[in-house]
């Protein structure tokens, strides 16, 4: 059994951990393997290079989850306990024990299930109060993550350009799988022309600040109400998906709302932050970026159809939703 395979499984055993948990249960993500173990959780990250992130050296993803902890406090304070080694001392793994130091994790407090927002959209227990809430967090939050100049130039016209380029050649392999060649010609086709129609606006969002160190991954699922609100799970791995312009930001969770058919709080969402923030040249990037956000979520998914250690009955409902995810990146092509 590979190493990898051996290091995940011991982990699963609740001897594994110091505090001793009643049991361990694990979840994949794409790039982490989530380890549930009673008062905490323990995120490993995958050894992968997807071009966008790379974890291929325990160097690096030691860094990356020194990272991941330090931007996500931003937001999410009192969650995020810190990096903590793993060890093996003959064939044990150990979390925080003795031994040589073959792998790091964040250590983190769980979150209540049931008030993650998008388990709450399920339940149909999100209220137009609730995500202006999140609209006023944000305006807050993007207020206070300045920038330099330099990687305000970051989340230009030519690195949208190049994030768009990445995902249609990244997502040419799924062709005929999760997208169709139809829906991959038109959405690029028009991300084409209208970075080119809308140069000039890109450059003045530049220059009048709307470029930010933001979150990057504003999805419902990374947003809990507990403590009056938590917002978690950031980007850590590449600075040109974190410094972007609001407006990305803001499209991604009003897109994710209409993801889970909740149009309506998604356009009062998007609103909100409008009104509170005054930014309303947001609205004329809007459609845009929720096409972008929509495509990288259709991507992400379709990538998960490669990931060896995903159940096939897992990887059946990732190509659905990946297919919905390019459907809704098509809808919004006007």
């Amino acid at each position: 059994m590979p190493e990898l395979a051996v290091l995940v499984q011991a982990l699963t055993n609740p001897k594994a951990y110091p505090h001793n948990p009643k049991s361990v249960e694990l979840v994949q993500t794409q790039i982490s393997f989530v380890f549930l173990a009673g008062d905490y959780v323990y995120k490993v990250k995958k050894p992968v290079n997807f071009g966008f992130l790379d974890f291929t050296t325990l160097e690096k993803r030691r860094f990356y989850c020194n990272q991941e902890v330090v931007l996500n406090r931003r937001l999410c304070p009192n969650i995020y306990v810190g990096v903590i080694p793993i060890t093996k001392k003959g064939k044990s793994f150990l979390v925080e024990g003795s031994g040589k130091e073959v792998e790091y994790a964040v250590k983190m407090r769980p979150l209540p299930y049931q008030r993650m927002m998008d388990r709450m959209l399920q339940n149909d227990q999100v209220t137009t109060q609730m995500v202006e809430m999140v609209a006023k967090r944000l305006v807050e939050f993007h207020r206070q993550a300045e920038i330099n100049e330099e990687q305000a130039k970051i989340g230009g016209l030519d690195t949208v350009t190049r994030n768009a380029e990445e995902n249609f050649s990244q997502v040419s392999s799924y062709v005929n799988k999760t997208t169709t060649k139809e829906q991959y010609e038109r959405i690029k086709n028009y991300t084409h022309s209208f970075l080119k129609k809308n140069a000039a606006l890109f450059a003045k969002r530049v220059k009048e600040g709307r470029i930010r160190d933001c979150h990057g991954d504003l999805h419902a699922a990374h947003i809990c109400f507990i403590d009056g609100l938590c917002i978690f799970d950031c980007i850590e791995f590449n600075d040109r998906f974190r410094y972007i312009d609001v407006a990305s930001e803001i499209a991604f969770l009003a897109m994710d709302l209409d993801f889970h058919r909740r149009p309506e709080l998604s356009k009062h969402f998007a609103d909100a932050y409008v009104k509170a923030s005054g930014d309303k040249e947001l609205l004329q990037l809007l459609d845009f970026y929720k096409c972008y956000r929509a495509y990288v979520r259709g991507k992400v998914e379709s990538f998960q159809l490669d990931d060896p250690h995903i159940s096939e009955d897992q990887k059946s409902k990732t190509l659905d939703r990946a297919r919905r995810y390019f459907e809704l990146a098509e809808a919004y092509i006007s």
